[in-house]
């Protein structure tokens, strides 16, 4: 699992409350799901800047829904035997992650396996190597994760996550510029991707319960699984 985390950066400044919201734009060929076509964008993604959104425009996603209530209960009611068996770390091997208990699964029943292949086939819709070991993420309701970039020795250019149990806010942060940051509303089995210079040029960190808020708006924190896809380096 150590592989999974390499921390290339610690940011100590706060955020600016401002937000500037991101509108859908055509040209960029992002597709928002949210409901209604393109409001997805206004509602789950905003910015500092709209030049910070611009640097990431066409390589973030969020995916409101994605999977159902009854998917949901099933893919817990098949990771909550393992998870139990483990405790909640509060230090992580190289301090990016507080609060935190995961497991690697490659093996699905067939309900979890179709809704595998199906973030595959939406985060990962030109083939390629994907990283065998699909990675369980369990943070308590204290728990964060804090700013990080995914080792690229064993991470590729996509990550793809389904949130279980919890709305979170996830935060990318330019590591050229820390004023320069977007934040992405994740509401609760909704699926984010990242692709692209967002996954290499920005941090990406879960607000803790405290902070997590988004637009202005709080958003409360509770426990929160991740099952996450990544694909392998070209």
């Amino acid at each position: 699992m150590r592989h999974l985390f390499t921390v290339i950066k610690r940011l100590s400044n706060k955020a600016p409350l401002r937000a500037h919201v991101l509108r859908p734009l055509k040209a960029s060929g992002l597709v928002w799901e949210s409901g209604r076509a393109g409001d997805g964008a206004g509602r789950l993604v905003c910015g500092s800047s709209p030049g910070a959104l611009d640097k990431v425009r066409g390589q973030v996603e969020v995916r409101e829904e994605f999977i159902s209530e009854a998917e949901e209960s099933a893919l817990l009611q098949e990771l909550e035997p393992g998870l139990r068996k483990k405790r909640y770390e509060f230090d992580h091997w190289d301090d990016a992650i507080h609060g935190y208990r995961e497991t690697e699964r490659v093996q699905w029943s067939p309900a979890g396996g179709a809704v595998l292949d199906r973030v595959r086939g939406v985060a990962f819709p030109g083939g390629g190597p994907l990283l065998g070991p699909v990675h369980v993420l369990d943070l308590d309701k204290t728990g964060y994760i804090k700013p990080h970039v995914d080792s690229v020795k064993f991470c590729g250019s996509t990550i793809a996550g389904l949130s279980l149990l919890s709305d979170s806010v996830m935060r990318l942060v330019s590591q050229q510029d820390a004023a320069d940051w977007v934040d992405l509303l994740l509401p609760r089995r909704s699926l984010y991707i990242i692709r692209g210079s967002a996954r290499y040029d920005f941090t990406h960190e879960i607000l803790r319960d405290e902070e997590s808020v988004f637009g202005g708006l709080r958003v409360p924190r509770q426990r929160r699984v991740t099952v996450i896809c990544r694909n392998l380096p070209a």
